[in-house]
């Protein structure tokens, strides 16, 4: 063969695969695009006003890339200011860990978060998000109680709350199973609080439910009665929490993304998605 034949059979080859290659990626091409002109339906706000944990961010990132089971696209952000200019354009606000959020958010935040709520948003909390925050009145309303002291990561026996069996947050595993997350215990219990629906309840014979840190500084364990999901519709929007969150751990299992993902779309109103087939 000459060296001019096997030039353009390789030519033609190279061309080939890069054709190939585009439409392939033209296939594959992800589902959203995240550039800075497209606004999604979920804003995940990640400031935090005292203690930040170092996973934080990687929960952030968890959360982006659940938007194709999720079936709209997650947006990440610690200014502030972007709860003023962008929140009127999200279904749903998640809430990812922030403690004491009055140390970062002024009363403009705090009234553009209030009044976006009110006319039908969704927020949904994780973990951290009831730590310290009993100075602003009405989001310390809104979650039910706030922050005591916490477990050490354990497992521990979850019990579904009967009235909640058929939610998509919690349906298909059964009335109690067992779960891996650090607990956290609540200054007081949002049982029978007006409109609040307990989603799961663990139950503290099945765990140390205060780890060594609070107990040497008054931390208390809630009892029988433990509530760590929960939900209600009050005040005009959805509202959704968890203990779930605090690291990545509890949150990737088959259990965890179905408990985030139709959490968060109760929390946007939509419907749940089909069940998947085992």
């Amino acid at each position: 063969m000459s060296s001019v034949t096997f030039q353009k059979k390789l030519s033609a080859t190279l061309l080939f695969l890069a054709l190939a290659n585009f439409l392939v990626s033209q296939e594959t091409k992800k589902e959203f695009d995240r550039s800075p002109k497209n606004i999604g339906s979920v804003l995940v706000f990640s400031g935090t006003g005292w203690y930040r944990h170092p996973e934080v961010a990687a929960i952030s990132g968890w959360l982006a890339r659940r938007s194709p089971e999720l079936q709209m696209q997650v947006d990440v952000s610690e200014t502030p200011d972007d709860l003023l200019k962008i929140l009127p354009k999200y279904k749903v606000l998640v809430f990812n860990n922030n403690t004491e959020l009055t140390a970062i958010l002024d009363a403009r935040h705090q009234a553009a978060v209030r009044d976006w709520y009110r006319k039908g948003g969704g927020i949904v909390a994780l973990h951290a998000a009831l730590v310290r925050q009993t100075e602003w009145k009405w989001f310390n309303g809104l979650a039910g109680c706030d922050f005591d002291s916490d477990s050490e990561y354990l497992e521990a026996r979850i019990v579904v709350d009967p009235k909640a069996k058929d939610h998509p947050a919690v349906r298909g595993h059964g009335m109690s199973f067992r779960y891996k997350a650090d607990w956290t215990n609540h200054d007081r219990t949002v049982t029978g609080l007006k409109g609040f629906q307990v989603l799961l309840r663990v139950d503290e014979s099945s765990y140390d439910p205060v780890r060594d840190f609070f107990k040497t500084r008054g931390g208390k364990a809630m009892g029988k009665d433990h509530p760590v999901a929960w939900l209600h519709t009050n005040d005009g929007g959805r509202f959704f929490y968890t203990e779930l969150g605090h690291d990545v751990r509890s949150l990737e299992t088959p259990f965890g993304r179905q408990h985030i993902t139709e959490g968060i779309r109760w929390a946007a109103g939509l419907k749940p998605l089909p069940k998947k087939k085992k």
